[in-house]
């Protein structure tokens, strides 16, 4: 089943915490707090190997707006010679960030050698006639995912700003969960939210619906939809690599759990308080906001992940 990242208290929850949705990945409480417990480890099978990260795009993307994505997924790779370079002449990095899911492995593996997770830019299937509509079930959403490959492979469904899907905006920004019996697959599902729900799925490039009203920060790549999109896919990705099928490293209900960014909501930057991102780095040309360096010169603003080495999240910088 797949794992959602929601609940339907989220208005409640929302309005009596005057917090707000900061991504998909994070509980949609919006707690600005670091956890004190360990995620429990249930046991189960971590994403490991050599994966490739298929990207399907549903809708209308600018060719623009598909490289931030793709550009991001490529910083992800210690074999990219993108990545290299931002690792070794551009901290923080995006592949630094990534590198505090290794300590989740480590933890699952005890007494014998750590299995370890390689990603790379996979292939990209464009659907720009809305084959399947403009409105889409979460059912729907699987069906997209299992259009890309099934083997060693993360498919990522993304889905443009004039679509909608069951239950975006109202108790979820994104999701993630598996597929098939013999051969399971990991899928993503990220939806654009500039039109719809920016106060939600984009903060804090938008202004909140909920909460301290502070003045929305500058998008590092100038696109506040996917500037919001690349948070909330980010968050998943590292749910997927720690708890890929509902067994891995989650604290709470297996149907709206904890996973490792969503443990950190809200958190950016040092100092993060509710409306406020934390500390983070300004562009010095745009003044966008930023927290990490990616492949091509791109700049990212990333969520914090919970460690569980220090049982605390972790910031890039």
């Amino acid at each position: 089943m797949a794992s959602f990242v929601s609940t339907l208290l989220f208005q409640v929850l929302m309005v009596v915490s005057l917090l707000q949705l900061s991504n998909a990945g994070r509980g949609l409480t919006g707690l600005v707090e670091e956890q004190s417990m360990l995620l429990k480890y249930h046991k189960g099978s971590l994403l490991s190997g050599k994966i490739s990260v298929n990207l399907i795009w549903y809708g209308n993307f600018k060719p623009a707006q598909r490289s931030i994505i793709s550009d991001f997924i490529s910083s992800l790779s210690s074999s990219s010679q993108a990545s290299l370079k931002t690792q070794t002449q551009s901290q923080p990095s995006v592949l630094t960030w990534w590198k505090t899911t290794d300590k989740y492995y480590h933890l699952s593996s005890k007494n014998k050698k750590p299995s370890s997770l390689s990603l790379q830019m996979g292939n990209q299937i464009l659907d720009e006639n809305y084959s399947l509509g403009k409105s889409l079930t979460r059912n729907q959403i699987v069906q997209l995912a299992a259009r890309g490959d099934h083997r060693n492979a993360v498919n990522v469904v993304l889905t443009a700003a004039d679509v909608t899907v069951e239950s975006f905006c109202m108790d979820t920004c994104g999701s993630h969960g598996s597929q098939g019996k013999k051969s399971k697959f990991a899928y993503i599902w990220v939806g654009n939210s500039e039109t719809q729900c920016p106060g939600q799925c984009a903060w804090p490039f938008h202004q909140p619906i909920y909460g301290p009203q502070n003045p929305p920060l500058i998008a590092p790549n100038n696109d506040v939809g996917m500037d919001g999109m690349v948070i909330n896919l980010a968050s998943l990705l590292a749910a997927t690599a720690t708890n890929p099928f509902g067994n891995g490293f989650y604290q709470g209900s297996a149907e709206a759990p904890l996973e490792a960014a969503s443990a950190c909501p809200g958190i950016y930057g040092k100092g993060a308080y509710p409306g406020y991102a934390g500390e983070l780095l300004e562009d010095s040309t745009t003044g966008a906001s930023y927290n990490a360096n990616g492949a091509n010169g791109r700049k990212y603003l990333l969520p914090a992940l919970f460690d569980p080495s220090t049982s605390s999240c972790s910031t890039v910088i």
